[in-house]
């Protein structure tokens, strides 16, 4: 007799392979996210694929550091079993897409991470967002989310020591100073942004509008509010997309949170609200004023996020992007339509009260981040925390609220000692992601910058 486990796996791959013979798909990528948000798994034809009904990964692949490298042996054996078991992979039915630059017709599809027991792996950073959706499903609350990401088009280069450069645009030039918002500049790179737009549509990457940012060849793309899992795996495979249209026009496209000197950072801000089990907004009385729940939510985001702080700012470079008067936040104010803060209220109507959390940077893997964000201001509505007073002037001259981490080493240090992170998220999540990130640093540390050498080589 199956059991239900096996009846919706049998349901799930009749849904797939009715998807994959109406798209003429003859190949799959079936993939999960790791820790720093790269797509990890395996590519088949789309027969095995269905005969398979998923596909098996050792639990190592979760943590994997970004260099491809693992955590020190002691630490290793702390986190994966001594026989290296592999995990059991099922295929998410609701998240399969076209691989729109694939020369061959191909699909991906994204897989939650099992034990052979059938346990969700704690470890799995999608597991882990929806883990934290579970907690509101319980209240009856349902969070609906809008990430906006920013990036840079560079030139391209085989040499990592050298700065990166703004691309060449229609116009045979490159960018030179800033061009907030400019149309025109934007437009040097239309037919990138022809194929982005053409081959999330065909995708069903609920994209918005596209903006040029502040730095230069910096632009942002906004999504449409909607699901918080289906976003998170929309940036997932937006970033791979983005990067993938760069490459087809000759150019490359970062993520960075910081990637060229005395240029602006980039983020990736998050828009959140919260509906009841009547689809009312939360954040907003009848009368139209805030609710308490609009403020314990920032609450929970002052008194949590930096505990959280790796989720937002998972590497050494993401925290050079948090300088004052840089267009990034600093603390964690917040205020009404003010920029400086790192959680702002957006001056909307009572129907669309939001919170936006802009701590975020756009290196982030959005699993992770969306987690950070919604499980500390759930725990702010939960425990009813007040926030601080709102700031109504620049946030970068607010003293009397805690700044942001300096540096990972601090951060990192301040989320292994957390106890709630470690009861909401798992102890074993809290020291795996700890110890990756750790090395990460470790390794930078080995690397000798070209500052370094510049002025203390002949001075010192």
């Amino acid at each position: 007799m199956k059991n239900n486990n096996s009846i919706q796996t049998e349901f799930t791959m009749k849904k797939l392979a009715a998807w994959l013979k109406e798209h003429n798909i003859t190949e799959v990528e079936a993939v999960i996210s790791d820790f720093t948000g790269i797509a990890r798994g395996k590519i088949m034809p789309s027969s095995k694929f269905l005969a398979e009904a998923g596909i098996r990964l050792p639990e190592s692949v979760l943590i994997q550091e970004v260099t491809g490298d693992y955590v020190d042996d002691s630490v290793y054996d702390d986190l994966i079993s001594n026989t290296e078991m592999d995990m059991v992979l099922k295929p998410d039915q609701n998240a399969i897409h076209r691989v729109t630059w694939a020369l061959e017709a191909t699909a991906l599809v994204i897989h939650d991470c099992y034990s052979k027991e059938g346990e969700p792996v704690e470890m799995a950073p999608r597991n882990l967002l929806k883990k934290v959706l579970a907690l509101y499903s319980e209240k009856g609350w349902t969070p609906v989310v809008a990430p906006e990401l920013e990036f840079y088009l560079t030139r391209t280069s085989d040499n990592p020591d050298y700065p990166l450069q703004p691309p060449v645009g229609r116009s045979g030039r490159p960018e030179s100073g800033r061009q907030s918002y400019s149309i025109d500049a934007a437009n040097e790179y239309d037919p990138l942004f022809e194929d982005v737009y053409d081959w999330c549509e065909a995708q069903g990457l609920d994209i918005d509008t596209l903006i040029h940012e502040e730095g230069a060849a910096q632009m942002e793309i906004n999504f449409r509010h909607g699901d918080a899992l289906s976003l998170a795996d929309q940036v997932f495979i937006f970033k791979r997309t983005v990067r993938e249209a760069a490459l087809k026009h000759g150019i490359n496209a970062t993520f960075i949170a910081k990637p060229i000197s005395h240029q602006p950072g980039s983020s990736m801000h998050l828009h959140q609200s919260i509906l009841d089990d009547k689809g009312n907004n939360i954040f907003t009385l009848r009368n139209g004023n805030d609710s308490k729940m609009l403020h314990h939510y920032v609450g929970g985001l002052q008194k949590y996020l930096l505990e959280a702080m790796p989720l937002f700012a998972p590497n050494v470079n993401s925290y050079r992007r948090f300088l004052s008067y840089t267009s990034a936040p600093v603390n964690l104010a917040w205020g009404i339509d003010n920029r400086t803060a790192g959680l702002r209220i957006p001056d909307s109507t009572p129907e669309n009260r939001r919170i936006e959390n802009r701590i975020a940077g756009a290196d982030v893997n959005p699993y992770l981040a969306f987690v950070g964000s919604l499980l500390c201001g759930y725990l702010g509505m939960v425990e009813e925390i007040e926030p601080s007073r709102m700031i109504t002037g620049s946030a970068y001259d607010e003293s009397s609220i805690e700044r942001l981490p300096l540096n990972l080493e601090e951060a990192l240090e301040r989320m292994e000692n957390s106890d709630i992170m470690k009861q909401a998220l798992g102890s074993q999540f809290v020291k795996a992601f700890v110890e990756v990130k750790r090395a990460e640093h470790q390794n930078f540390k080995q690397v000798i910058s070209s500052w370094e050498r510049e002025y203390l080589q002949l001075t010192v």
